[in-house]
């Protein structure tokens, strides 16, 4: 963001965009913020999570669990997820990708009761059948008959008129909805004409954005991407936001507080997703969230 003013941005866009959050007859009074564990619905899809979710990959980077093996061991990445949902998260994001299903799995197996909690996963494939067939092996890797969000994974700049050239795919997801197998369909964008594209598709349920304050791994800059998401939510979807710490980028996690202020005081995202090595990570920024709500 070297080419664009931070400070005014914040102050400017984001200040109105945080006027939204305020309740009825409060104007002027201080935003209310949501907390790690406030109960967020998604859209017109009437699925509920917390307002703060789990992400199962590591920083969005390499092959997920796999990546994440070399610094947990099987047993603290399933002592997180259930200590996540003892501390109140009930939104966990996997993915095919990642590897996560089977930690999961043992996880609801164990302490975390399945029709307490809200299930996302996404598919990398772009072919049919091959789609198909993972999303039925994604579901008995969880031992699910559901999951409850299932998104297109990393829709690139190549596919940014997924729409048109991902038909064959959505029809085979939607025919996934139709069956039970899924509840709600969607992306995970990784490209800012892709997300531009979102708004006006009726297909679209759920989509999962990168934002954060600082442009960093974003689709776009800041003052570019908030009116899209703005349009999303203003159209029904239900928005999802990552990347809330640039993936793990020294510099935003340094200043995590007004990374977290930022999304939280725009209103059109209604839940997020973070990565987490540790519990410590995850109470760190439990607290956080709810200390920005009150600074």
């Amino acid at each position: 963001m070297s080419s664009f003013d931070r400070r005014s941005f914040l102050k400017g866009t984001a200040g109105s965009l945080l006027a939204a959050t305020l309740l009825p007859g409060t104007m002027g009074a201080a935003p209310v913020f949501p907390k790690a564990t406030d109960v967020r619905t998604l859209g017109k899809t009437g699925l509920q999570c917390s307002y703060l979710g789990i992400g199962t990959g590591v920083r969005g980077r390499g092959k997920g669990i796999t990546d994440l093996t070399m610094k947990m061991t099987g047993q603290q990445i399933l002592d997180l997820l259930e200590y996540a949902y003892q501390k109140g998260i009930t939104y966990f994001d996997m993915a095919d990708q990642y590897g996560s299903h089977n930690f999961m799995r043992e996880a609801l197996k164990k302490s975390i009761p399945r029709d307490k909690v809200m299930l996302l996963s996404k598919v990398w494939s772009r072919e049919p059948e091959q789609a198909r067939h993972d999303i039925d092996r994604m579901r008995k890797e969880l031992d699910t008959d559901c999951i409850d969000v299932l998104l297109m994974h990393c829709i690139r700049e190549s596919e940014d008129n997924w729409p048109e050239t991902l038909r064959p795919l959505m029809d085979v997801f939607s025919e996934a909805k139709s069956k039970g197998w899924i509840k709600a369909h969607g992306l995970s964008c990784h490209n800012l004409k892709a997300l531009q594209r979102v708004a006006d598709d009726p297909w679209v349920d759920v989509v999962l954005s990168r934002i954060n304050p600082y442009g960093v791994r974003m689709d776009g800059p800041p003052e570019a991407v908030v009116p899209v998401l703005e349009k999303i939510h203003q159209a029904g979807k239900g928005v999802l936001g990552m990347k809330i710490l640039g993936e793990g980028d020294p510099n935003v996690v340094a200043k995590m507080d007004e990374s977290l202020k930022f999304v939280a005081g725009l209103g059109s995202v209604d839940a997020m997703t973070i990565g987490f090595l540790s519990t410590k990570e995850l109470d760190e920024v439990m607290g956080r969230i709810s200390a920005v709500g009150v600074a």
